[in-house]
């Protein structure tokens, strides 16, 4: 099948490529000359393992990119809108790009076209996409709209799009349902078919249940601290129950990202719209906004004060396997550091610090060693497997204080104590 994805962001750049691999023949489309330069170059812009060597593999062979959006929408039978809704101060998504992808598609349409929403959008927008598109008067052949949300983990996009749990196709339309069935018929995940609305509904649902899930556990982790219990048993012992599991129970700084803070704090905005507030969730947003503050408080209950006290920042991507720094709290420690007139000097495998933080003083080092020397207290901020690999009886002859607060419970606390460190995690001592 021919598919155009309009939008050459992390989910439309992945997807493309796992349905070019797939057989299908795929155009990328997207206005920004630059990134559509990088990627007729064979250069993945983003970080995300396994999606530069699949670029290699079907560049210009099953895939092509390009800033035409006369000939890409002309040329394609099903298009496919991954452009951003990005998060308004009010907590609402910004629809503009959604609606320019729509005028494109308007505006370019020569035959009857399916199209299918994958951009996470507010409950009822797939249903404004074909109103948009459909406009009376202009007698173009008219377009069928889906919702067909997507699941992807960053670190993970590539395995996630190739073994789905399950896909969901929201139409209201059998051909347009039809279609969807034919394009994805390589895969043998549940398919779910419902209608547009509760296509929507579930991705948000589903992304704040998880979201749930993560603050739950990191206040139980914060009890934990307090009555001395260990939250890593406390977790396991949870996750061993079927009806829980441990997927999204591991305690630590709390959750970030592109998708968590945006979806959580939308679909609070929709239910505040509706009449119909979600107390649950206001709860869910309001800890994790916090949890830097607890860390920050656990690390001042040891040191009381940072000043002129060189820090050390393991970590700055929301998560591991990602270049992604969108809403990671190591920002926001940082920002405190910076309160606090430490002296901060940070590591991270993939993120570059921008001159931002380069002007505020924060030092970055790309060796995490090196980092370490004189270090007055370590803070792991990401729990990239690096920090687990490295030699931490090294780094214990090259600080000059030998105090580690884990803000990921990434490393074994009870083998760091031999190298006597002082060690403190997120639920446990």
């Amino acid at each position: 099948m021919n598919v155009l994805f309009i939008g050459m962001g992390y989910v439309g750049t992945t997807m493309g490529l796992v349905l070019a691999n797939k057989g299908h023949t795929v155009t990328g489309l997207d206005i920004n000359k630059e990134k559509i330069d990088t990627l007729n170059k064979g250069e993945v812009y983003f970080y995300e393992p396994g999606l530069q060597e699949m670029l290699a593999t079907e560049l210009n062979k099953r895939i092509f990119f390009t800033t035409n959006a006369k000939e890409a929408v002309e040329e394609n039978d099903l298009i496919f809108i991954t452009v951003g809704t990005p998060s308004l101060d009010d907590g609402s998504a910004d629809l503009i790009y959604v609606k320019e992808a729509a005028k494109l598609i308007r505006k370019y349409r020569n035959s009857e076209k399916v199209v299918i929403v994958k951009s996470t959008v507010p409950i009822g927008t797939t249903e404004k996409v074909h109103e948009w598109i459909n406009q009376n008067g202009d007698k173009k052949p008219l377009v069928k709209t889906v919702m067909n949300p997507e699941f992807l983990r960053e670190g993970s996009a590539l395995d996630d799009a190739l073994n789905p749990d399950r896909i969901v196709i929201g139409s209201n339309d059998v051909h347009a349902a039809s279609q969807m069935n034919k394009l994805y018929q390589n895969w043998s995940c549940p398919f779910l078919h419902t209608t547009p609305k509760a296509a929507e509904m579930i991705k948000y649902a589903s992304n704040s249940f998880l979201a749930t899930k993560i603050s739950f556990i990191n206040e139980i982790a914060k009890l934990c601290d307090t009555i001395d219990v260990n939250i890593q048993d406390v977790s396991k012992g949870m996750g061993l129950d079927d009806r829980i599991g441990p997927q999204f129970l591991q305690a630590g700084l709390g959750y970030g990202g592109s998708c968590f803070p945006k979806d959580v704090r939308e679909l609070l905005v929709t239910a505040d719209q509706n009449q119909m507030p979600l107390e649950i969730l206001k709860k869910v947003d309001e800890v994790n906004k916090n949890q830097a503050n607890y860390f920050i408080g656990k690390i001042k209950k040891r040191i009381p004060s940072l000043k002129k006290k060189k820090v050390v920042v393991y970590g700055l991507s929301f998560k591991p396997n990602t270049d992604d720094i969108r809403e990671s709290v190591s920002y926001s420690i940082l920002e405190q550091l910076i309160e606090e007139k430490a002296e901060i000097v940070v590591h991270d495998p993939i993120v570059k610090l921008s001159s931002q933080w380069l002007n505020k003083g924060v030092v970055q080092c790309d060796d995490a060693y090196e980092a370490a020397k004189c270090a007055e207290v370590i803070l792991i901020c990401t729990d990239w497997n690096h920090y687990k690999n490295l030699d931490w009886l090294k780094v214990r002859n090259v600080v000059s204080n030998p105090v580690i607060f884990d803000g990921r419970n990434t490393l074994n606390g009870e083998d760091i104590k031999k190298y006597q460190f002082h060690y403190e995690g997120i639920g446990f001592c």
